[in-house]
């Protein structure tokens, strides 16, 4: 008897990274790119140096709302070890949605959405994913609901000239602190853009409509700063940054109070 196999999904950049030339490996559950011709050591310093692009449309994206910022903010303490409540509108924040015993199921990264009083914004790790939204829409109160956004990408443009590749296309992103989050246009193309990332590099995360997405990769990747990195200099660029990484240096058997020491 065979034993049926999970399919393995794609993100909508799928066909560009073949087109690149990238090694395409299982990974969450998608097939996504490990590296590209140039190799894992050349795309982490690149990244160190210029600009990296990375996909990491595979994580998932979603939102809490509620009737206001207190009860949204309220019902997403009640999961997270992280103030919520203070957080001013446009800003970012990192945390770790726990079990009922304290150990952590997944890390995330949370914002509170600038002009949509009682909307809190998620991001969490692809691996995770499924389980972390029944988690969280199982524990909400009636008047709070969970979004989820499936027709979202998100790419990572990170180092040192992600800043000029972004502003070549118009973004105007100079204005942003790190872990400032606003509606930026890129190209004519609106995106939910946060000065984030996972390389311990200056950098973007861009939210986009999965539509867009090939469009925005393509207009970056022209500018000879840009180049697209995989998943293997994503590691070890992490690595380098004393980054956690969930299902490695934390888990269920981990406290927020140790994750945090890791970071």
């Amino acid at each position: 008897m065979t034993t049926p196999v999970d399919p393995v999904l794609e993100t909508p950049l799928a066909g560009a990274h073949v087109a690149l030339g990238a090694r395409m490996v299982p990974f969450a559950g998608y097939l996504m790119p490990v590296q590209y011709p140039a190799g894992i050591i050349a795309e982490h310093q690149w990244t160190r140096e210029h600009a990296g692009l990375f996909d990491v449309s595979h994580m998932g994206q979603g939102a809490l709302v509620g009737p206001d910022h207190a009860t949204t903010a309220a019902a997403l303490e009640r999961l997270i070890p992280a103030d919520v409540v203070n957080l001013a509108p446009g800003r970012q924040r990192y945390s770790q949605l726990l079990a009922d015993d304290g150990g952590i199921l997944d890390d995330l990264m949370f914002t509170r959405e600038e002009g949509a009083d009682g909307r809190i914004l998620l991001v969490v790790n692809a691996a995770c994913k499924a389980a972390d939204w029944a988690h969280i829409a199982a524990r909400l109160p009636e008047n709070v609901r969970l979004e989820i956004y499936e027709d979202r990408a998100l790419l990572a443009l990170q180092g040192p000239e992600s800043q000029a590749a972004l502003e070549t296309l118009g973004a105007e992103v100079g204005r942003l602190r790190f872990m400032d989050v606003a509606e930026v246009m890129i190209a004519g193309v609106p995106a939910h853009v946060s000065r984030s990332g996972y390389t311990g590099e200056d950098g973007f995360e861009l939210s986009i409509a999965a539509c867009d997405v090939v469009r925005v990769w393509d207009l970056l990747l022209d500018d000879p700063r840009v180049k697209p990195i995989g998943l293997g200099a994503r590691d070890s660029l992490r690595l380098e940054g004393g980054l956690c990484l969930y299902g490695h240096d934390i888990d269920t058997s981990t406290s927020p109070k140790i994750g945090r020491a890791h970071v």
